[in-house]
């Protein structure tokens, strides 16, 4: 697909340019008398396959190109796109300058090199259609490709950028949920595996009393203490999948009185000894009697808040506020914004603890909200069921409002569509003022007056469109009138071109061409008139 796409930009970009260089010798030629056009069109004809078969060595066929567009101006536009390239693709600033300058200085050098055969003539046309084809054709689609590659290769490393902090992201959000969810399995192995062993244990004495009352119904309870075993056996292998961390122990080991009333009591009394103030607000009756994962996570939402606020908002005051009903145990924990700046700065947090509590929440079928607040301060909002369902959501993000953000390159892409049409007109813009700069160039040179091109001297037998330049002067004829020597009788015409000088003193030069009836010049004469002498106005004879 790449490889594709890479030949029919090739395509496209060799066609561009023939065209360009082709419709700048169809102007150029007519308008400026651009001299032996054949062979600009044949400089034309191989600077073009040269531009398409740049690939390997695009700076060697660069240079060349160069030189070929010092003999050919026409063939600018193909080395004004071959210098947009190179700058485009090189990426360290001093390759990219030599090889700029080295190319005006080809340009220049060789048409002052070709300027007296095929180009404006003398060595100061050549030099001056030289400086400004290297100025627009080699300088100005430099500095543009130069611009453009280095806005590519920024934009290239911040997406790269963004998708390795999106990646460690997501790395980071999964490894606390495959943590949070590693706890829970040991949570459920203490409380589950805790019942099942006194199943087996009361099964156990039930099959030893039923072996003497009544042995009809002792099978049963063999029946019962063998399941109860392979339970045993098969939670600790269903919960072994779930990772080898080990269970809570400690402070943070579920006891029962974890997340009742008491329990957060001391989670505030202890952030109270640490300097903060914190308030608790109890709204409704204790939860002492909902189930361990529930009560489990209203500890760990309220020990995880108040330790981001001894880490970041320590001198702010904090309400913790649990509203216990019915339905639903919504556990809130807010702090206001700080009075006064910290003096040293907090630790940069990495994110896990609260995605492991979104984790947890999501998977007892509640929701979980963390944020700043437009007032200031931050919120920790958790609402857990009072009595979880037994289908519960597996992802926690089913269950909440968040949703995974787009992978980074598909926002880059998102974002890169709308500027890609102002981009393309922007191009085209800029490549036709460049095809514009270059005719102006070329007419600078070829359309101003040729003062070093000169007539070529008169010789008898010469017509008179080959005296190139020679014009009648009626100053000269009028100055001739009665002085003139006898014309040629063949002569059907005399010119009297300008002498180019003043008079001398007592006498006038003039110069007579004559001219028979095939416009073929046929005498030159050259003789003296008598002029009035320099006076002043007032002398007086």
């Amino acid at each position: 697909m790449t490889r594709t796409s890479g030949r029919g930009r090739m395509v496209v970009e060799t066609v561009t340019v023939t065209v360009a260089a082709l419709g700048l010798l169809a102007v150029a030629g007519p308008l400026w008398s651009l001299p032996h056009p054949v062979f600009q069109l044949c400089v034309i004809l191989l600077a073009v396959p040269l531009f398409a078969l740049r690939g390997r060595r695009p700076a060697a066929v660069f240079l060349v190109i160069a030189v070929l567009a010092g003999a050919a101006p026409v063939a600018a536009p193909v080395v004004a796109a071959a210098a947009y390239a190179v700058a485009l693709d090189v990426t360290r600033p001093r390759t990219r300058v030599r090889l700029l300058g080295s190319a005006s200085l080809l340009v220049l050098a060789s048409a002052v090199v070709t300027g007296p055969l095929a180009g404006p003539g003398s060595a100061v046309y050549s030099a001056e259609l030289g400086f400004v084809m290297a100025a627009t054709a080699v300088v100005v689609p430099g500095l543009v490709g130069t611009v453009y590659g280095q806005q590519a290769r920024l934009l290239r490393a911040l997406r790269e950028r963004g998708d390795a902090a999106e990646r460690a992201r997501r790395s980071a959000d999964s490894e606390a949920r495959v943590q949070e969810r590693s706890r829970i399995a040991a949570e459920m192995h203490d409380l589950v595996g805790h019942r099942l062993s006194l199943v087996s244990l009361h099964a156990g004495g039930l099959e030893l009393a039923l072996d003497r009352a009544a042995p009809e119904l002792r099978e049963e309870a063999v029946l019962v203490r063998r399941a109860t075993r392979d339970a045993m056996r098969e939670l600790r292998q269903t919960l072994g999948v779930l990772g080898p961390l080990g269970r809570d122990t400690g402070p943070d080991a579920l006891t029962d009185v974890t997340g009742t009333r008491s329990d957060v009591e001391a989670l505030v009394a202890e952030s109270r000894e640490g300097g903060v103030d914190v308030r608790l607000r109890w709204d409704g009756p204790d939860i002492e009697t909902r189930p361990a994962p529930v009560r489990r996570a209203v500890h760990r939402v309220v020990r995880e808040a108040l330790t981001n606020v001894h880490r970041y908002a320590r001198a702010a005051p904090v309400t913790v506020c649990v509203a216990h009903d019915d339905r639903t145990v919504v556990v809130t924990v807010d702090n206001s914004a700080p009075p006064e700046p910290s003096d040293t700065e907090a630790p940069e947090g990495t994110g896990r603890g609260l995605t492991g509590l979104r984790e947890r929440v999501g998977l007892l079928g509640g929701t979980f909200e963390a944020g700043a607040r437009s007032s200031g301060g931050f919120q920790v909002k958790a609402i857990l069921p009072a009595e979880p369902a037994d289908d519960v959501p597996d992802h926690p993000l089913s269950a909440g409002s968040d949703a995974p953000p787009a992978p980074a390159h598909d926002q880059a892409a998102a974002l890169s569509r709308t500027p890609r049409a102002a981009g393309a007109l922007m191009s085209a813009l800029g490549a036709t003022a460049l095809w514009v700069l270059m005719a102006l160039a070329i007419a600078l040179v070829y359309g101003q007056p040729r003062h070093d091109v000169h007539p070529p001297r008169p010789r008898l037998g010469m017509t008179y469109e080959e005296l190139k330049g020679v014009f009648d002067s009626p100053a000269e004829r009028a100055a001739a009138t009665g002085h003139e020597p006898p014309r040629p009788a063949r002569a059907v015409g005399c010119v009297f071109p300008a002498a180019g000088h003043g008079p001398r003193p007592g006498a006038f030069d003039i110069t007579r061409y004559c001219f028979d009836a095939a416009h073929r010049l046929i005498s030159i004469d050259r003789f003296s008139v008598p002029s009035v002498r320099d006076a002043q106005p007032w002398d007086t004879p």
